[in-house]
C-alpha cells in the first residue's frame, strides 16, 4: 500500500499555536497521551480528538502507539508528526514577524492599531459558511456533555453556540476571548416577526437585500451592531428592503472558530 503524503498546508491551515499542536508536541516530549492531556489542561478524550483531527488534516498518522511492556505502553511521534511540528515552529516565527511588521505600519500611519476582534488574522479563514461574525466569548455554561457558549456580538446582541466539552477545551474558550461565530446561510430562517424559541438564536435587524421570488429566497439582514447576516425566507414572507426582520438559527448550527 502506498504511504500517504503529509499534507502540511491542510494540517497547518489554521492557528499555528493551535492547542492540538501543543498536545502533539507534549506527546512527543512525554511519550504519553495521558500526560500530554494533563499538561495541556484537557481531558484524555479531548487529547485523542485533537490527534484524530490533526491526523485527518495531515492525511497520515502522526502517532504510533506502543502497548504493554514494562512501561505500560505509550505513544511516540511518527516521522510525519515530527515534520509537522517543525513546520509549525517555522510558521509561528514567520507569522510573529509579519504581524509585528503590520502592527508597526498601522501605528505609523493610523496612530494606533486597528481595533476589534478577531482582526486581520480572520482574513485567512476560507470556508463555505456565508455568515462569519466577529465576537467575543461572554460565558460558558456546561450542560451535560455539551457546553452552551454565550457570544457577545457588536451592539450587545447575544449569540449562543452549543458545542462539545472537548471542543471547548481544545479551543481554550474563556470569557473575553475573541472568536468567530460561523453558520451556513441555509441554517438561518428569515421571518418578519417572531417570539423567542428555546434552543434557537433570535437576531433582529433591518433587511438590506431580499429576493423577490414568490417562493422566497436569500435575505440579508443588518444587525444593530453593523454586522450582516444572510439567510433564507419562505414563500410570501413579505420581506423587502428596509423592513424589520428576525433571523432564527439553531444553537447547534453555530460553529465557534479561532482566527488563524
Amino acid at each position: 500500500m502506498t504511504k500517504p503524503n503529509l499534507q502540511l498546508a491542510d494540517a497547518l491551515g489554521h492557528e499555528v499555536a493551535d492547542k492540538r499542536l501543543d498536545i502533539l508536541r507534549r506527546i512527543g516530549s512525554a511519550g504519553s497521551i495521558s500526560e500530554a492531556a494533563r499538561g495541556a489542561g484537557v481531558s484524555y478524550k479531548a487529547a485523542w480528538q485533537a490527534i484524530d483531527t490533526l491526523s485527518n488534516l495531515a492525511g497520515t498518522a502522526l502517532l504510533e502507539r506502543t502497548v504493554g511492556g514494562s512501561g505500560g505502553g505509550g505513544a511516540q511521534l511518527t516521522p510525519a508528526g515530527v515534520q509537522l511540528l517543525q513546520a509549525a515552529q517555522l510558521l509561528s516565527a514567520a507569522r510573529t514577524q509579519v504581524m509585528a511588521q503590520i502592527a508597526a505600519q498601522m501605528t505609523e500611519h493610523l496612530g494606533n492599531t486597528l481595533p476589534g476582534a478577531p482582526g486581520l488574522a480572520a482574513l485567512g479563514l476560507r470556508t463555505s459558511m456565508r455568515n462569519q461574525l466577529p465576537c467575543r466569548v461572554k460565558a460558558l455554561r456546561p450542560q451535560g456533555q455539551a457546553v452552551r457558549v454565550e457570544l457577545a456580538l457588536p451592539g450587545d446582541a447575544a449569540l449562543f453556540a452549543r458545542i462539545t466539552r472537548e471542543s471547548a477545551e481544545l479551543l481554550g474558550l474563556a470569557p473575553g476571548l475573541p472568536v468567530l461565530a460561523l453558520c451556513k446561510a441555509t441554517a438561518v430562517d428569515m421571518v418578519s416577526t417572531g417570539e423567542p424559541v428555546l434552543g434557537r438564536n433570535r437576531l433582529s435587524g433591518q433587511v438590506t437585500r431580499a429576493s423577490r421570488a414568490a417562493g422566497g429566497g436569500e435575505v440579508a439582514l443588518a444587525l444593530d451592531g453593523g454586522l450582516q447576516v444572510v439567510g433564507f425566507s419562505g414563500p410570501a414572507s413579505g420581506l423587502k428592503m428596509r423592513s424589520v426582520a428576525v433571523a432564527y438559527v439553531d444553537e447547534s448550527a453555530v460553529v465557534v472558530a479561532l482566527p488563524g
